[in-house]
Order: structure tokens, then C-alpha cells, then sequence
């Protein structure tokens, strides 16, 4: 059966927004935000009116009305450590979205706050699907060289698995069937290794972990950044901006994009040429790093996320890669679609909604 859903997906300056009728998207926009009335709110949950103010008045204009949705759904945030599927937005989930109780700040955490004010509205329930805490580690992948700290993964976990379960029922199995290893390459970069629907490694894309990325540094070896630190005078708070912002192609051009990156390269420029390659190195490196914890048993390589419509960045990792599985690119991203079929498993009974606790799926070993 088919279901009306009402997506949401709050960006830094916009917020994307779509009505699907199961898998039709009937309507889809970008609802941009003025960035200066933005700064002017002291935290990101106080842009709540704001920003729902904006997208009300873009629905009138449009004439779309919300009176026969089914459910809301919005990108989860903000939110300590769970198992991937889909979640109803309780007062625990709400709080922890508006509190921001994983200690990310990003305007994801939004997203269960504007879902759950219209579905109030209207009567109806409201959703998260594989919110970016999704936590399915398996244990060894949790441990590191220092005793007490612990890995943890922050990863584009929606997209991720959207893009393994759409990849899994073209080859005519379940999700839970498979084992992938899938990549979304954007912004940020996050290399994971699925099996058997669980997502059980990948890199922690806000930790400064994995590949460099656009705006990211990806992992530095620690000794170095402590060089850096006494070398330039920078404070820690620098460092977590190189991680999260600054770092990457930021830092070495002063620029996110890559299109502009690869115009240098094709105008001779040997530093970009240099940097570029690291790059698609470094995701490869991941990528086979996630062929061990798959054991070998891999099968397929699914690439996602903005930079995938670069064929030149798909052909070198296929080229590369291939040998350990099939690789296919989905360019761009499935981050409404996915939250919206999330929704639809639960409401056709496909899934079970899954209560969120507040308690983080994983507390600590035993010992």
C-alpha cells in the first residue's frame, strides 16, 4: 500500500522538503533560509520557528497541502549512538535532538524537530531513519591503542544504506543477504563495510577519521598534529575545524570544490594534481580496509554521494578496486527518497518501528 510522507532534511542554510506518495515523489524543494537571520539565533534549536515559518509559507505558495499525509519523517541528529532502522520520535529522541546529546551540533538535528511539530499538527506520527549515529560496530573495530577511548563511527548512514539495500534488491536479495562495501563521497567522505544489514565498520567522518575529504583532514598521524599545534600556535578548536570544515581541499586551496580542483589540474597545476590523487588514493586505502573486515566476502562496491558524477573519479576507483568486487556508482544521494522508504517498510508492517531509548547501543565491554 501506498503512503502519503512528508519528508524533511535541514541543511546549514536551507532545508530540503518532499511529498512522497510511496516511492512518487509528487513534490520536492529547497527551501532556502536567509543566512544572516540564521546567525542571529544563539543555537540551532532556537531556528525551530524560523525555519518552519519559511517552509510553511513555500507550501502555501505552492498549494501543497498536508492534511492527507500519512507520517513525517525528518533526517535524525544530535542523538547517542543506535542500531540502524527506523525510529519514532518519542520525548526522549525529541530532547536529545534539541539538546544535542551526542555533542555534534549540525543543523541535522532539526530534522525530528520539525517532523514531530507538523505531525502534532496534523495528528499524525513522526519518524527518523538511520539517523548519522547509526552504531553497528562490531567489537574489535571498537578498540584502540589507548586504553578508555574508544571508536566510535559517525558516517552518512542514511545514504549508506539506502544505497545497499536499493543496490541488494537489484541483484534480487534482501539487504540482510549482502555483504557491500559502500562509499559516499561528498563533502565528507565515509567508507563502510556492510554485512548481513548490519553496518559493521567504517570511518568517523566527524572524529578525523578515514580519507581527506573537501572540507575534511581525514586521519593525521597524532605526533604531527601536535607538531602543528606548537609549529603554528593553533588551539585545539582549530584542529576540530580542520577535521570537521577547514581541513581537506579547504586547507590546501581555500576552496570545497572539487570541480575547481580538477580545472587546476587540467590547467597544469601540479599541487592540485598531487592533492587530488592523495585523495582518491586514500579513499581506495579505505575501501580495502573494509575488504578485511568483510573477510574477503564481498559483493559489491556501491559508490555514492555529489563527486560520483565525476567518471574519472569512478573509472580510476573501479579500475583499482575492482578486483575485490564489482564496484557501481549511484551518483548523488538518496537521502530523501531514503528517509521516506524507511517510513513505507513500517507503515506496510515490512519492519517494526524501533523505540529510541536514549540509552547508546553500545556502554562498554564487559571487562
Amino acid at each position: 500500500m501506498n503512503y502519503k510522507i512528508f519528508a524533511i532534511n535541514p541543511g546549514s542554510t536551507s532545508t530540503k522538503i518532499a511529498l512522497f506518495d510511496g516511492e512518487i515523489k509528487l513534490f520536492s524543494a529547497n527551501v532556502s533560509h536567509d543566512a544572516k537571520i540564521l546567525k542571529g539565533f544563539p543555537t540551532i534549536a532556537q531556528q525551530l520557528p524560523y525555519r518552519e515559518g519559511t517552509i510553511s509559507a513555500l507550501l502555501k505558495e505552492n498549494s501543497i497541502g498536508l492534511g492527507q499525509v500519512d507520517a513525517f519523517v525528518g533526517r535524525g541528529g544530535g542523538l547517542l549512538g543506535v542500531e540502524g532502522g527506523t525510529y519514532s520520535i518519542n520525548e526522549t529522541l525529541l530532547d536529545h535532538a534539541v539538546t544535542c546529546a551526542n555533542g555534534v551540533p549540525h543543523p541535522a538535528t532539526l530534522g525530528p524537530q520539525l517532523a514531530a511539530k507538523y505531525a502534532a499538527s496534523y495528528g499524525k506520527k513522526a519518524y527518523v531513519v538511520n539517523p548519522p549515529d547509526t552504531d553497528e560496530l562490531q567489537d574489535v573495530a571498537r578498540v584502540t591503542g589507548i586504553k578508555g577511548v574508544y571508536r566510535s563511527v559517525h558516517l552518512h548512514a542514511l545514504n549508506l544504506k539506502e544505497t545497499a539495500i536499493r543496490h541488494a534488491r537489484s541483484m534480487g536479495k534482501k539487504y540482510e543477504e549482502c555483504n557491500f562495501i559502500v562509499c559516499h563521497i561528498g563533502g565528507g567522505v565515509s567508507v563502510s563495510a556492510h554485512a548481513c544489514g548490519k553496518m559493521i565498520d567504517g570511518n568517523d567522518i566527524v572524529g578525523g577519521e578515514g580519507p581527506m575529504a573537501p572540507t575534511r583532514c581525514g586521519a593525521v598521524p597524532v605526533v604531527e598534529v601536535l607538531n602543528y599545534l606548537a609549529s603554528t600556535g593553533a588551539d585545539l578548536g582549530t584542529v576540530k575545524s580542520l577535521a570537521v570544515s577547514s581541513g581537506g581541499f579547504v586547507s590546501h586551496f581555500g576552496t570545497s570544490d572539487a570541480q575547481e580542483v580538477t580545472a587546476r589540474i587540467a590547467r597544469g597545476d601540479k599541487a592540485a594534481e598531487l592533492i587530488w590523487n592523495a585523495f582518491v588514493y586514500q579513499i581506495e586505502k579505505y575501501i580495502g580496509s573494509m575488504a578485511i573486515a568483510l573477510k574477503g566476502r564481498i559483493d559489491g562496491i556501491l559508490l555514492g554521494g555529489g563527486l560520483v558524477h565525476n567518471a574519472s573519479l569512478v573509472a580510476r576507483i573501479t579500475e583499482d578496486c575492482g578486483f575485490l568486487a564489482p564496484v557501481t556508482a549511484y551518483p548523488g544521494e538518496f537521502e530523501m527518497e531514503a528517509m521516506a522508504a524507511g517510513v513505507s517498510r513500517v507503515l506496510n508492517g515490512e519492519e517494526l518501528p524501533k523505540e529510541y531509548t536514549g540509552v547508546p547501543a553500545w556502554t562498554g565491554f564487559a571487562f
